[in-house]
């Protein structure tokens, strides 16, 4: 009869297993997902959808003689079954060795390293949040995704190394909607749920829910003072992070940062950047097998450090960081400023409040040049007061120009943002981030 055992104990046990199973020369690496996902829909203010989701996967890499295969199978959490089936794809990958070239930049790391790192604080109670969310969302037309639950990654090797980390989180990302179709968006996420941040990050958008009854300002393309709420930030941060900060991509020369890198552009002082892996949700070791560490990205608006793995290392003759694949940021954290979030409209003075932006794309991308959509919230500001919403405007403008030239400060606050994807499974990736006030926004139309 099958064993159960903790998620722990059976990625231990598969591993014990692979070692005792392995015929030397060959070596093999292990990666481990696995979460305990409490998911809850809401629709107009009330439960709608709730369910429970628990799941582990385990991707193995055989490599022999320079010769590597990949296999990924889900777990079924027993252990003679889990046992079968990775004596199955260990075979599979035998099999397909010998019809593959070897890798040359293939970089396997030799150390027997070991990292440990659970991270459980209690989980919000399900009914005090339901409580919480029925209570500050009393009247208005709320929708919204609620996730809790830890999220666990494993990694071992044949060499030695073995890694743990579990990380418990809750996100809660919704909408509230006015009877208009228009909509505020906002989220609260982290590892503590605390009601009163919650509902005073509710406070705020229903706030914002009442200024979109207004008659809507209309704006002509130009240029515009602005403020980027974290949420808008994080847009052009995430469009920032494919390739901006790889080290495969700053050496291919198609990197959207290659001008900063160079040393031929520069962002404003007050912008710094790190991969901030210690205080996240992220582990501190990679997929490919190497210990992450913090990284100075951007310092006073100078490049610094880049993201290099494995094979950029291999093929550039780089030292390996423990980049994750992609080489993009996982714990992204941006130095908070000295503006106050009490004192965003009154510097603001006038012209535009932007919740959230979407669509972006790059419009010129070696100068950093992005083009998008204002999106839900966005208003016109005059003498530090709303005014009205402002309906849906594209704006193209390079980073150079929205983190540089004309960044005027940045807030004390900053919001953390964690990934809300759940395609696979939930994810450790997050964003901390302040919000930006511009002195001058390119809208286009």
């Amino acid at each position: 009869m099958s064993t159960r055992l903790s998620q722990a104990e059976q990625f231990q046990a598969l591993v014990a297993w692979l070692r005792t199973a392995i015929n030397s020369p060959e070596q093999f690496t292990v990666s481990y997902d696995a979460e305990a996902s409490q998911f809850i829909r809401f629709n107009k203010g009330r439960v709608r959808q709730a369910g429970q989701v628990q799941q582990a996967s385990l991707s193995l890499k055989l490599i022999h003689e320079g010769r590597h295969a990949d296999v990924s199978m889900t777990l079924a959490g027993a252990t003679e079954e889990d046992q079968r089936r990775l004596a199955s794809a260990l075979q599979q990958l035998r099999d397909t060795l010998p019809l593959l070239a070897p890798d040359p930049y293939l970089l396997l790391n030799p150390q027997p390293w070991h990292s440990h790192n659970v991270q459980d604080p209690p989980l919000p109670d399900t009914a005090q949040v339901l409580a919480d969310i029925r209570r500050a969302s009393e009247g208005v037309d709320l929708v919204g995704f609620y996730a809790c639950g830890p999220i666990s990654v494993g990694y071992a090797s044949s060499e030695g190394a073995f890694g743990w980390h579990q990380a418990n989180s809750f996100n809660f990302d919704w909408s509230l909607f006015h009877s208009n179709g228009q909509a505020v968006k906002a989220s609260y996420a982290g590892a503590d749920w605390n009601s009163q941040r919650f509902a005073h990050r509710m406070q705020q958008a229903r706030e914002q829910l009442a200024f979109l009854g207004r008659p809507v300002q209309v704006l002509a393309p130009g240029e515009y003072r602005a403020y980027l709420a974290p949420a808008a930030l994080e847009e052009v941060m995430s469009m920032l992070t494919w390739g901006g900060f790889s080290a495969q991509a700053l050496a291919s020369k198609s990197s959207p940062l290659q001008k900063l890198y160079a040393g031929d552009a520069h962002l404003s002082p007050l912008v710094s950047l790190d991969e901030h892996v210690s205080q996240s949700l992220s582990p501190a070791f990679s997929g490919e097998g190497y210990p992450r560490q913090d990284l100075s990205l951007v310092k006073h608006g100078k490049a610094n450090q880049q993201l290099v793995g494995s094979r950029s290392a291999a093929e550039y003759g780089l030292e390996v960081n423990g980049a994750p694949w992609g080489e993009s940021p996982s714990a992204l954290a941006m130095a908070p400023g000295t503006l106050a979030q009490a004192d965003i409209l009154k510097q603001l003075g006038t012209g535009l409040y932007i919740s959230n932006l979407w669509y972006l794309n790059y419009s010129d991308q070696p100068a950093a040049r992005l083009t998008g959509m204002t999106r839900f919230a966005t208003f016109w500001v005059e003498n530090g007061e709303i005014k009205a919403p402002v309906n849906t405007m594209r704006f193209d403008d390079s980073v150079y120009s929205l983190l540089g030239s004309q960044l005027e400060a940045l807030t004390v606050e900053r919001e953390l943002l964690l990934s809300a994807s759940t395609y696979d499974q939930r994810q450790t990736a997050s964003n901390l981030l302040p919000g930006a006030l511009v002195k001058k926004l390119t809208l286009t139309l």
